[in-house]
């Protein structure tokens, strides 16, 4: 679990081609983390694998923004954001129909 005020080491993307590369050169990735100064050799398992299945090795976290819940729902016209409104209450009342006071 992360402390508070904890940052991590965000890894270029020829850093990690590098450790990939000496991966795939025969040193284990014990060794090609504490090359690197990578504090844990799964990272560079997880480099590998995502190399041989075809995957990129760009920053993914900061390409994406994470957030809990429900994502946000955009419309287009005030009467399908009412029209959805509209569904999302029955729905509750049918999930919860002793809170509907009936």
């Amino acid at each position: 679990m992360a402390k508070k005020g904890q940052t991590y080491k965000v890894y270029t993307e020829e850093e990690k081609m590098e450790a990939v590369r000496l991966y795939e050169s025969g040193v284990s990735s014990r060794e090609v983390a504490r090359r690197l100064g990578i504090p844990e050799k799964r990272q560079v398992l997880n480099w590998v694998n995502k190399v041989r299945i075809g995957e990129t090795l760009t920053a993914s976290r900061s390409n994406q923004t994470w957030r809990k819940g429900r994502p946000k729902t955009k419309f287009t016209s005030i009467e399908e954001e009412l029209a959805y409104i509209k569904a999302e209450n029955e729905y509750l009342k049918k999930r919860y129909p002793n809170l509907n006071g009936e």
